[in-house]
């Protein structure tokens, strides 16, 4: 069976498995408090060009997505979002359950735009009888979006701006962080989300990991005690070294950019090859997560042979599917795949 259904349905990268094995006989303290948590913190720092920034390794993305947004939510406030967006369509009302409401807004292809995002602010703050209702705390995207769309430097620094201006932090979601910033589409850097952004995550688990994200905030504002906040979410692994080291390996040697570039083009060369055979697009995306639209028969003779996921059903018999590359995705599996296209 070929699978093609998600960038995380494999273990790890074979080199973060070696660099466990590696270190697995040291002794070392526990929560975080070690020389090899250290030392995956200055590597990620240097690739953001900043030595400044507070880390926090955490083991899931939602997990990182509700301990961030609780944390610098006050009790009255929500976070803004994109109606696609992960907090709001696939997080099982994490976040409401955390007490915060989700406001979201309508997305222009899986994007909050900086237009909508004022417009909303603005008839928020004009309504007299807002100090009724939830107020806006924050803002949160991710980047890739849910449709593996990508905003430009133009978009996210326009959309900053307007966050800022309505003195709304800015929270990048970074799951697939590694495959946007390598698509031949982006036109940013590691380094300009740090200096748009107030806080964001540099995902491992989709990108070569067993599991772990890095939670960076960038402008020395971690809240205070932070350590206790993801303490009482249950989240403090004393045994912190299995997701730093793994992220020391995925910064050594530009493995983490090299796995997103890998996937990325393999991406490219199969939404080729729907294309030539003549299937549609649901969402151009320029990056490893790939959307078409099929037939209900195209599907049940595909997953006779080939694992992918149902995104949506259009009507009775068309769906929108997502084909998703990853580090193990090989281009034998590309090749088989289109051969039975």
């Amino acid at each position: 069976m070929l699978s093609f259904l998600s960038d995380y349905t494999e273990g790890a990268h074979p080199k973060l498995l070696e660099h466990l094995a590696a270190r697995n006989l040291v002794s070392l303290p526990g929560y975080g408090l070690d020389e090899d948590t250290d030392e995956a913190k200055r590597k990620i720092c240097a690739a953001c060009g900043r030595d400044d920034l507070q880390i926090q390794f955490l083991t899931g993305g939602t997990q990182t997505n509700l301990i961030a947004i609780a944390a610098l939510l006050k009790s009255y406030e929500g976070v803004v979002s994109a109606d696609t967006g992960h907090v709001n369509s696939h997080e099982a009302g994490a976040i409401e359950y955390s007490g915060h409401k989700v406001l979201s807004l309508p997305h222009t292809e899986g994007k909050l735009l900086a237009e909508t995002l004022k417009t909303y602010m603005d008839a928020f703050l004009g309504d007299e009888n807002n100090e009724h209702m939830v107020r806006p705390g924050m803002v949160y995207i991710s980047q890739p979006t849910e449709f593996g769309t990508l905003y430009s430097l133009a978009e996210l620094t326009a959309l900053s701006e307007t966050c800022h201006a309505y003195g709304l932090p800015l929270y990048i979601d970074g799951a697939r962080l590694g495959y946007g910033l390598m698509s031949p589409a982006c036109d940013m850097s590691l380094r300009d989300i740090v200096e748009l952004s107030d806080l964001f995550y540099i995902g491992g688990t989709k990108v070569g990991a067993l599991c772990g994200e890095a939670l960076i905030f960038t402008k020395r504002n971690m809240p205070a005690h932070f350590l206790a906040v993801v303490k009482q979410q249950g989240a403090l692994l004393a045994k912190m070294r299995v997701v730093s080291q793994q992220f020391d390996a995925l910064f050594t040697d530009g493995l983490y950019w090299n796995i997103g570039r890998e996937a990325v083009a393999l991406a490219m060369e199969l939404k080729a090859a729907f294309v030539e055979k003549g299937y549609a697009l649901y969402m151009d995306s320029p990056t490893n997560q790939q959307f078409f639209v099929l037939t209900r028969e195209q599907i049940d003779r595909l997953r006779e042979q080939v694992a992918f996921g149902i995104w949506e059903w259009l009507d009775p018999d068309r769906a929108a599917v997502r084909f998703v590359t990853s580090w193990a995705t090989t281009r034998e599996a590309v090749d088989a795949l289109k051969a039975l296209l």
